[in-house]
């Protein structure tokens, strides 16, 4: 893969060489799936790393905030990577670089003390600030609504049940906390056993049990003994079953239809699984 410097815009470039100038490319991190580009720079013997958003992005601001504002409990102590700097206009942030290897694909994806670290680590996160909101259930129907209204292989009556069951749905008030937005084992590090995070794109106030989605989508389904471990770390179960519900319905949809739309199709199997798992139950 390219360096990635070329991928980045010129104001981006203007804005790395005026806070890490001279740097050097080690190694370009970026997905490909998404207009996001990641790379990893040495700069007078420091490592950090820059993110940057292409002009579709709409999750750099949402990083910028969570560095901002919500990451204090683990920057504090070396579980997530402190801001250098950013520049929401530009859509360019740059922080230290965190050591470790991913946990998603390792031995520790699969091992208990991963989730009861990874469980203590969010409890710091939502425990920092909760607000009340009464539109944050309308919000989020009409948002299901749209996806439902996208390009998607989610078939036709199954699709018809769904937009039934979504428009009938009720908009209680609801507590939202800090939320991570991604909380799975491929944003999160382990480096000599400790497990610390990466990736605040999705970062947003929400529902604490929205961070439980991936998991139980994905690891506690294969592994009932992790999703103990993670509950034994985060010191409780937020997943209220008629709120749960909503949430499952919400998070296939969107999985089939966004994975869809980005040729994922290994992701889009697990949206349509999904589906037929919250349908069921």
């Amino acid at each position: 893969m390219a360096s990635g410097i070329d991928q980045l815009s010129q104001r981006q470039r203007e804005l790395l060489g005026e806070w890490l100038p001279g740097a050097e490319v080690v190694k370009n991190h970026s997905w490909g799936l998404v207009g996001t580009t990641v790379l990893e720079l040495l700069y007078d013997g420091g490592r950090y790393g820059a993110k940057a958003g292409d002009e579709n992005d709409r999750h750099l601001a949402r990083e910028l905030r969570a560095h901002r504002e919500w990451l204090r409990p683990w920057t504090t102590t070396g579980r997530a990577p402190r801001l250098v700097n950013g520049d929401e206009d530009a859509k360019l942030i740059v922080t230290h670089f965190l050591p470790g290897e991913l946990v998603e694909g390792s031995d520790h994806e699969w091992r208990p003390d991963s989730y009861r670290q990874a469980g203590e680590l969010l409890a710091l996160l939502h425990e920092q600030l909760a607000v009340e909101d009464a539109d944050f259930e309308a919000r989020e129907r009409e948002r299901t609504l749209w996806w439902l209204d996208q390009p998607h292989r989610i078939a036709p009556d199954i699709a018809a049940r769904l937009r039934a069951e979504v428009e009938a749905w009720p908009t209680p008030a609801t507590t939202l906390v800090p939320t991570h937005g991604d909380w799975q084992p491929r944003n999160w590090l382990v480096y000599d056993g400790v497990v610390s995070v990466i990736d605040f794109g999705r970062a947003d106030l929400r529902p604490a049990l929205t961070d439980f989605a991936r998991l139980s989508a994905q690891q506690f389904r294969a592994d009932p003994e992790l999703e103990q471990a993670f509950l034994d770390g985060y010191g409780a179960d937020p997943r209220q079953p008629e709120a749960w519900h909503r949430n499952r319905i919400r998070e296939a949809i969107s999985t089939a239809a966004w994975a869809y739309r980005v040729h994922d199709e290994s992701f889009e199997q697990q949206g349509h699984r999904m589906i037929a798992e919250a349908l069921a139950n």
